[in-house]
């Protein structure tokens, strides 16, 4: 009988994950086994740290909920989650790349039509984005729909607010058959993520900047391409280069070009001072991934 000792716990428990019935869970339980001693011995953890961490971790969970998903916060401040979407959202140069998807999405946002305003009145600054959504030889894609949400004038965001009971700065657009879009809302503001919880609390003790710089989300989920999660960044923007997620890429940085009162891009009427951005979404066909 192997009775455990410190030099072949490792080799024992990652034996008995090798037993999963699943090949993959049996791939990613032994490495997981693997690295998590591996660290444990690094840093040579103290039952003090361990216990602490088991703290962490069920905090973690007591405050996450349908709206705030807290582990998708920690996964992206450690940068995780943008690493994870790297290796899997190898897309032609072409494409529009991909980044974090973040932890305040809500399935089932209202359906809008072409210019009307996501924004339901709410105080800020108008905001027109426009352009196209097009494969990779630039023909258009008609009816794509695009999943859109953003934070408020204050930085917050729907699932943050507890008192919100309805859709609020979150829609879906539909592209026309020339694979133009035109989306109203309000321009985003750049935000700290939330700190009143224990992610926000490890954050605190470092000297990490908790903002995310001004974005709008976007989710494109079109048949008979891959899926693309991004967002689009003002350009200018303070935290560009210290966003806390790690999402910012130079393709996703965007011009808010500001209009005098007028015909806005929908061809309605706006009677004061209004922001307009343009942005071609690029799509990479499924199963096409070769780079042009």
């Amino acid at each position: 009988m192997a009775f455990v000792n410190e030099d072949n716990l490792t080799e024992l428990a990652t034996a008995r994950w090798a037993t999963a019935q699943s090949p993959r869970l049996a791939q990613v339980m032994t490495a997981l086994v693997r690295h998590v001693h591996a660290f444990a011995r690094e840093v040579n953890l103290s039952e003090e740290e361990w216990q602490a961490a088991m703290d962490w971790l069920a905090a973690t969970g007591r405050i996450s909920d349908e709206k705030r998903h807290e582990f998708i916060l920690a996964s992206d401040v450690v940068g995780l989650s943008t690493l994870v979407v790297q290796m899997n959202n190898q897309f032609s140069a072409s494409a529009t790349p991909a980044t974090v998807l973040g932890p305040f999405h809500i399935d089932g946002s209202p359906a809008l039509s072409y210019g009307e305003d996501m924004s339901d009145g709410l105080p800020g600054t108008p905001l027109f984005i426009t352009g196209r959504v097009t494969d990779l030889d630039g023909k258009p894609v008609p009816n794509a729909l695009l999943d859109i949400w953003q934070a408020d004038s204050d930085g917050y965001y729907e699932a943050q607010l507890s008192e919100i009971d309805e859709a609020r700065l979150r829609s879906k657009y539909r592209t026309r058959e020339d694979g133009t879009y035109c989306v109203r809302t309000i321009a985003p503001l750049g935000y700290s993520i939330p700190l009143d919880g224990p992610v926000g609390d490890l954050i605190g003790k470092t000297e990490i900047s908790p903002f995310r710089p001004a974005h709008i989300h976007f989710l494109i989920d079109q048949p008979g391409y891959r899926k693309l999660i991004t967002h689009l960044f003002q350009e200018g923007t303070d935290y560009l280069e210290s966003d806390v997620v790690f999402g910012v890429k130079d393709a996703l940085i965007v011009r808010f070009e500001t209009k005098q009162p007028g015909t806005a891009p929908d061809g309605s009427q706006v009677d004061t001072p209004y922001l307009h951005a343009t942005y071609d979404f690029v799509l990479e066909p499924t199963g096409d991934t070769a780079t042009r």
